[in-house]
């Protein structure tokens, strides 16, 4: 995941080159998006959240993500990040973004999934620690 959002892009120049400060978020999170309702990159990009896995009646939610110290202009997750169970279909996860909030909020990062996984009823989707990278480089 090497894509930073127009949001992130724009809070991250302002602070270093127009003296705009950015407060860093307290907490951190991973969402989940599907392309069914349009161009998902493009979306993500923009910050346009349509393409996000459903919380109505299905068992998802956000869940918090934690990053290892930056080196080399990139930095990884250092927890295993497992979401509960679907109590209904998502559909095909193709996307994840890191979130500024547990819901609404601002696209951080986001990137295509290795592998597109289809989560069904009673099935579990899990990022392996050090499996998720952000990057600036």
């Amino acid at each position: 995941m090497s894509a930073a959002s127009n949001y992130l892009e724009n809070k991250v120049l302002d602070h270093v080159i127009g003296g705009t400060t950015f407060t860093a978020p307290t907490n951190l999170y991973l969402a989940l998006f599907t392309n069914d309702g349009g161009n998902a990159a493009t979306n993500l990009e923009a910050g346009t959240l349509t393409d996000e896995v459903s919380t109505s009646s299905t068992g998802y939610v956000r869940k918090a993500v934690s990053f290892g110290a930056a080196s080399s202009g990139s930095s990884s997750t250092d927890a295993t990040v497992t979401f509960d169970a679907a109590t209904a279909n998502w559909g095909t996860i193709t996307h994840v973004a890191v979130m500024d909030a547990s819901s609404s909020g601002n696209v951080l990062f986001w990137g295509a999934v290795t592998t597109s996984k289809t989560i069904e009823s009673g099935d579990t989707f899990q990022v392996s620690s050090g499996n998720l990278t952000v990057s600036l480089a």
